[in-house]
């Protein structure tokens, strides 16, 4: 029989992790391959783009999409368990769990807005993030071949992000600080990754302090701060921070957090004299993926048309 689509799994992959230990990922798909009797050859056959198992790929979507609505979390790379909200939908026994199950908690539908405010951006207007039923597919028809292929790269671009800062988050303090190192000097700041290593990371307080070049040449300096919390980020941290940029004779500085920061820090930042640029966990992630940092490609699609000028001279 043909391989299930993922959201089939979504249930007895919540189901598999009842037990509240933390699991390891492939230990689950091994478990899904036998219960779902996949054979070897399904078990081998590809991706289109040839570049992961099939089976293996939709048995992470299923997890992809359990995580980003509550049910399932991450404890280390690889590895997760059920919370207490999985538990809960656990016990209403359902006959099956899909996207509209998921739909009912507030967190899988701001995963969604992000991915129609992505396409928004791009120009396009909001479409279903995934075709569950007729009046989807009645919808997709509607729309170019340039725009579902945008509609896919977008829902991949989301969930990468998501997934990069899960990832960011859960990395120890040091391992945090060379990736913002890696990060800037991509960006094109702190010249050389030697000199940014040598600038950065030197007040110890468990977050990244210190002092960059804003370009190779280095005349100007920018001060650099960035921690890894779960909370919001508020004014009397970016107060904290701009009295360290006057106390540095600076009026450059880039405030960098896994969270996000509150109104009133936004506000903050913009009516004072120096300079502070906030960067929160969500925009961190686009920039590591923009300058290729803790990501690699696996596939490149080339989209090609018509050269007119080509054919122009061919009726002379």
């Amino acid at each position: 029989m043909p391989i299930p689509n993922y959201q089939t799994f979504m249930l007895p992959l919540l189901r598999l992790v009842a037990d509240g230990e933390v699991h390891r990922s492939r230990d689950c798909i091994e478990k899904l391959a036998v219960q779902f009797n996949i054979t070897d050859e399904e078990r081998n056959t590809m991706l289109p783009s040839g570049t992961a198992p099939l089976f293996d790929n939709r048995v992470g979507w299923a997890r992809t999409y359990l995580k980003q609505a509550g049910c399932l979390e991450s404890k280390k790379r690889g590895f997760f368990s059920i919370t207490a909200r999985g538990q809960s939908l656990l016990a209403q026994n359902p006959a099956d769990i899909d996207n509209r199950t998921l739909s009912q908690f507030s967190e899988f539908l701001d995963f969604k807005l992000r991915h129609n405010e992505s396409k928004q951006q791009d120009g396009l207007a909001p479409l279903p993030q995934v075709i569950d039923g007729p009046g989807d597919l009645a919808e997709a028809a509607e729309i170019t071949p340039e725009e579902l292929f945008s509609q896919a790269y977008q829902r991949l671009r989301v969930n990468l992000e998501t997934e990069l800062l899960e990832q960011v988050k859960l990395s120890s303090p040091s391992f945090f600080e060379r990736l913002v190192i890696d990060l800037l000097v991509a960006m094109g700041y702190g010249g050389s990754r030697h000199d940014a290593g040598q600038a950065i990371g030197k007040s110890g307080d468990g977050g990244i302090d210190g002092i960059i070049k804003e370009d190779k040449l280095g005349p100007d300096a920018i001060y650099v701060q960035a921690k890894r919390w779960e909370g919001t980020v508020g004014r009397p941290e970016i107060q904290k921070f701009a009295g360290a940029l006057q106390g540095q004779r600076a009026n450059k500085g880039v405030f960098i957090t896994t969270s996000n920061f509150s109104r009133e820090a936004e506000e903050y930042a913009k009516i004072i004299s120096s300079k502070i640029i906030l960067i929160t966990g969500q925009q961190l992630a686009t920039f590591m993926v923009d300058h290729n940092v803790g990501v690699s490609p696996i596939s490149q699609y080339e989209l090609k048309r018509i050269d007119s000028d080509y054919f122009e001279g061919e009726n002379v």
